[in-house]
């Protein structure tokens, strides 16, 4: 039975998807892995230590990877050659992550979720994926509502300036977005 976190995703948890995707793809050495996923959450948000303070050796602690290679030293943690794999632990959470809802408005870290959950789609099942596609395309829809809600009450009209104008480009990009997701969804 699938369940969806009624919560979205926390920046620990965006860490711990963008880690665990990468394992489904290959086996990886731990310090290969924590570059790329540093690379691809800065390419969005930018550098934060909030988001990459987050250890990713964490996933070895709570038993969603496995090393395949030889391990560091008694006492040491992981070196960067340690290559790891995902555990079967690992592609659980996996999962629960790629399923978990991303909620309206669109923030950086939520931007972020996204283009995760888009890297890493083709991991799910078809049916699963379509389902992720609409729930993606929902958020969208709940983000262009509230972008239409705030121009009509500060910037539909002449005293909306700057702002009915700026509010245009983002409803532009929203319906843009809707659309891009209805015809995912429509294709087999």
């Amino acid at each position: 039975m699938q369940h969806f976190k009624t919560q979205s995703l926390i920046p620990q948890e965006a860490v711990r998807l963008c880690a665990l995707g990468l394992l489904t793809e290959r086996d990886i050495p731990f310090g290969e892995l924590a570059v790329e996923v540093r690379r691809f959450v800065s390419r969005i948000l930018g550098p934060s230590l909030d988001i990459l303070g987050t250890s990713i050796e964490s996933l070895r602690y709570r038993g969603l990877v496995e090393v395949t290679g030889p391990p560091a030293a008694p006492g040491q943690s992981l070196t960067p050659e340690t290559r790891l794999r995902i555990a079967a632990a690992g592609r659980d959470e996996f999962h629960d992550l790629m399923t978990s809802r991303v909620r309206a408005p669109m923030t950086d870290l939520s931007r972020l979720i996204t283009a995760l959950k888009l890297r890493f789609l083709p991991a799910l099942s078809p049916d699963e994926q379509r389902i992720e596609l609409r729930h993606l395309q929902a958020a969208s829809e709940e983000y262009l509502a509230q972008l239409r809600d705030l121009r009509a009450e500060h910037g539909a009209d002449e005293r909306g300036g700057l702002l009915g104008a700026w509010l245009g480009l983002d409803i532009a990009q929203a319906e843009e977005r809707v659309a891009w997701y209805r015809d995912r969804i429509a294709r087999p």
